[in-house]
C-alpha cells in the first residue's frame, strides 16, 4: 500500500471576488487572524503525513514561495531584537523534512489543469489535493487525516463532502451514490454545478481530495466544461468507469473564505478561538452595540 506523501495546492487562481486586495497579493495569502490560508493547508497536510507540497502557481504568486522560504533579513532582526517566539513563528512555518516544489500553470484553465500540472512530480503515487480558500477545522483530527484514513481503508479515490442548500447546487460538484458505512459513500453519479432541479442530490464536493494517480490520463483527454475549463469533477466522473469512487462526509466545519462572507466568518470565528486574542475579543464581541 502506497501511503499519502504529496498533496498538491492549486494557488493560480485570480481571486477576483477579493479585488482590489488580490490585485498583486494571492488570495492565499488573505490572513486569518495572523496566518494566511495557505499556511492553513500547508499544516493541515503536514498533519496528515504528507511530507512532499506542490504548489501550482501562477505568475503573480510570489507571495507564496516567499512565505514558505527562509527570510534572512527579517531572522536576524527578530533575533537581535530578542523577539524569540516571533522568531519561531516564522522560522516553523513547516517541518525541516517538509520538501516545497513551485509549478508554474502558464493559463488559468481550471482546477483540472492545474492538478494535471503536477503530474511530473506527482508520478504513479496516490496523492492529496487541498483548495487552501476551503478552511476546515476540527479540534480533533483534521479534514486531511481522516480522509487518509478512510484512503488506507479503501484503497480508492476519496472526495471530501458536504451537504449544502438545494438551492445551491449550481455551485458545486453534486455527488449521488450509495452509503456504505457511516459517512462514506460509493459515488455512482457526479456532476458539476447542476441547477437545483437536475441535481441528483444535496451531497457537494469541497475542496479536500484523495486521488490515483489514473487521474491524470483522464485529465489528459477531458474537454472544456462548466465555465469553460478543465473540471476536476468531470475528470473523476471518467474516473469512476475504471475504479470505485467514494465520497466521505468529514466532520468539522468549512468555511468558504473564497467568498467574503466565509471569509469574515472565519476571522471572527478564529479570532474568538484564538489563545491569545480569544477572551479580549470575545469581549469586544459583546460590547458592540448590535
Amino acid at each position: 500500500m502506497k501511503k499519502i506523501r504529496k498533496a498538491v495546492f492549486p494557488v493560480a487562481g485570480l481571486g477576483t471576488r477579493f479585488l482590489p486586495a488580490t490585485k498583486a497579493n494571492p488570495k492565499e495569502m488573505l490572513p486569518i487572524v495572523d496566518k494566511p490560508l495557505v499556511q492553513y493547508a500547508a499544516e493541515e497536510a503536514v498533519a496528515a503525513g504528507i511530507d512532499t507540497l506542490i504548489f501550482i502557481i501562477g505568475r503573480n504568486k510570489r507571495a507564496i514561495p516567499d512565505h514558505f522560504d527562509k527570510a534572512y533579513e527579517l531572522e536576524k532582526e527578530l533575533e537581535e531584537n530578542k523577539k524569540i517566539s516571533l522568531l519561531k513563528s516564522v522560522q516553523e512555518i513547516l517541518p525541516a523534512n517538509v520538501n516545497c516544489i513551485y509549478i508554474r500553470q502558464a493559463e488559468a484553465l481550471g482546477l483540472g489543469h492545474a492538478v494535471l500540472c503536477a503530474d511530473p512530480v506527482v508520478g504513479d503515487e496516490p496523492f492529496a489535493v487541498i483548495l487552501a480558500d476551503d478552511l476546515i477545522h476540527n479540534n480533533d483530527k483534521n479534514c486531511m487525516q481522516q480522509m487518509v484514513a478512510v484512503y488506507e481503508e479503501y484503497q480508492s479515490t476519496i472526495i471530501g463532502a458536504e451537504k449544502v442548500p438545494h438551492d445551491e447546487t449550481h455551485k458545486y460538484g453534486i455527488m449521488a451514490g450509495l452509503e456504505i458505512s457511516n459517512g462514506v459513500m460509493r459515488v455512482d453519479e457526479i456532476v458539476e454545478k447542476p441547477s437545483p432541479e437536475d441535481a441528483p442530490s444535496d451531497l457537494a464536493v469541497v475542496g479536500r481530495y484523495i486521488l490515483t494517480p489514473g487521474i491524470f490520463e483522464k485529465l489528459k483527454t477531458t474537454p472544456k466544461g462548466a465555465g469553460g475549463e478543465i473540471q476536476l469533477t468531470d475528470a473523476i466522473a471518467e474516473l469512476r468507469q475504471d475504479e470505485k469512487v467514494y465520497a466521505y462526509h468529514f466532520e468539522g466545519k468549512r468555511y468558504d473564505c473564497g467568498s467574503k462572507l466565509g471569509y469574515l466568518q472565519a476571522n471572527v470565528e478564529y479570532g474568538l478561538m484564538h489563545e491569545e486574542l480569544g477572551e479580549d475579543f470575545k469581549k469586544y464581541i459583546k460590547s458592540l452595540d448590535i
